[in-house]
């Protein structure tokens, strides 16, 4: 999980940063999956490698979380959720809506899921939900960013671009219309110099011209 200091301007989301928020709650060692990934986060197609991981923001009202699921191929941004409270339905919604976005379903068996080693994500709905899509679940150590840095790097754009630049925050609407606008920039027009300084979206459809072709040449 995203551990930074809460991010806000002045105002009384600055005073909410003082309480220390915990969004790692680590599971038993019995119930974690294995690391898959062993800090390798190069894949060669979409839907290869997903990591997911959640954040929070302070508002005037409180605390948001706002999780996160990311494509490795391409840093797309596939699922997101924010809630006003920390509970698994927040990793399970996200994972939702990439399972939607991705149509993904038991044939995809070639996908993996990596998360850190935290509660949230390593409850029975949310692994029976991967099992049931056919994605093999990995996990990263807690408290260690390396084991999920991708997710770590993204979630740092977030706070850095959008949490920082705009805040403070009123509440929990401000903060997920604003978010859905970021991802929408970072998805289909931010430039990411790991992918040739192109946006994702741009790099995922280069990846299928080139499969088409192949296909066509065999």
């Amino acid at each position: 999980m995203h551990r930074g200091p809460a991010d806000a301007g002045d105002g009384p989301a600055r005073r909410l940063t003082r309480k220390k928020i915990k969004t790692t709650l680590p599971a038993q060692a019995d119930v974690v999956p294995l690391d898959r990934v062993n800090r390798d986060f190069v894949v060669s197609a979409p839907n290869r490698l997903w990591v997911a991981d959640l954040t929070y923001v302070a508002t005037w009202r409180g605390f948001v979380y706002v999780a996160f699921v990311i494509d490795a191929f391409a840093r797309r941004m596939v699922g997101w959720r924010g809630l006003s409270s920390l509970r698994t339905d927040i990793a399970l919604d996200a994972l939702e809506q990439a399972l939607y976005e991705r149509n993904i379903n038991t044939q995809d068996s070639d996908l993996v899921h990596h998360i850190d080693r935290g509660l949230q994500y390593v409850l029975i709905r949310y692994t029976e939900r991967l099992s049931e899509a056919g994605i093999e679940p990995s996990g990263g150590s807690v408290g260690d960013s390396y084991d999920n840095a991708l997710a770590e790097t993204i979630i740092g754009l977030y706070k850095t671009e959008l949490i920082r630049q705009r805040g403070p925050w009123k509440n929990i609407d401000e903060v997920e219309y604003a978010t859905l606008e970021w991802i929408d920039w970072s998805n289909n027009r931010r430039l990411f110099q790991p992918i040739g300084d192109i946006p994702p979206a741009e790099f995922e459809m280069a990846y299928c011209r080139q499969q088409g072709e192949s296909a066509m040449a065999v």
